[in-house]
């Protein structure tokens, strides 16, 4: 049996579809704005936004001033899009290209966000990654933002299988780290006519 390649299937999906031939194609990521906007956070706070393929959040981030801004993304096509999106804009940002567990940042974050990259982490060792890697990366007093499919969400995405969270459950998994702050039912509306149903929650990181 054929082992899982997920950057090799990342890469494909981003090579053979356009922008809005996506589920998660967003032009305004409100949901995420919303968010990481709530506490009015300086515009040089350090932000990241994990698992963001060639989302829009970092145009509308740009927009807003923010001046710290990190993309990472496990395909190195996606990048690729949204830097040519942005043009010349695309020099503010620094990118990366990682799968997010084989990411070893040489700096802390005061605002994570990740919508729509953990949920695909299925495995407990990649899960248990995860959670040591906010819990090194994010500074003391910054803060997580998860969107995940909710247990009324798909139980699948671009053909691969996916972990729905509920709010107790997804709290449960950071507690040891971070108090949670707010979470919100979000139903996201894809090109497709369809609805997916998302939980998104908002913690902050324990001293």
């Amino acid at each position: 049996m054929e082992v899982f390649n997920r950057k090799k299937h990342w890469e494909n999906i981003y090579e053979t579809k356009s922008l809005n031939e996506v589920s998660w194609y967003q032009p305004t990521p409100q949901t995420s704005l919303d968010f990481i906007l709530e506490s009015k956070p300086p515009k040089t706070t350090k932000i990241i936004d994990v698992g963001a393929g060639d989302s829009f959040l970092v145009d509308h981030l740009l927009e807003l001033g923010f001046t710290n801004i990190t993309v990472l993304d496990i395909s190195k096509t996606a990048i690729e899009r949204a830097q040519k999106r942005l043009g010349a804009k695309a020099k503010q940002v620094n990118w990366v290209v990682s799968d997010i567990t084989a990411f070893n940042p040489k700096e802390t974050f005061d605002i994570w966000h990740d919508r729509a990259a953990f949920h695909f982490l299925t495995e407990e060792s990649d899960i248990n990654t995860y959670v040591e890697l906010v819990r090194n990366a994010i500074s003391p007093k910054g803060k997580l933002i998860l969107g995940t499919f909710s247990t009324d969400g798909p139980t699948k995405c671009s053909g691969i299988p996916i972990k729905q969270y509920s709010e107790k459950s997804m709290t449960l998994l950071f507690e040891t780290i971070f108090a949670k702050e707010q979470c919100k039912i979000n139903n996201h509306s894809t090109p497709f006519g369809t609805t997916q149903n998302f939980i998104f929650c908002s913690f902050k990181k324990k001293l």
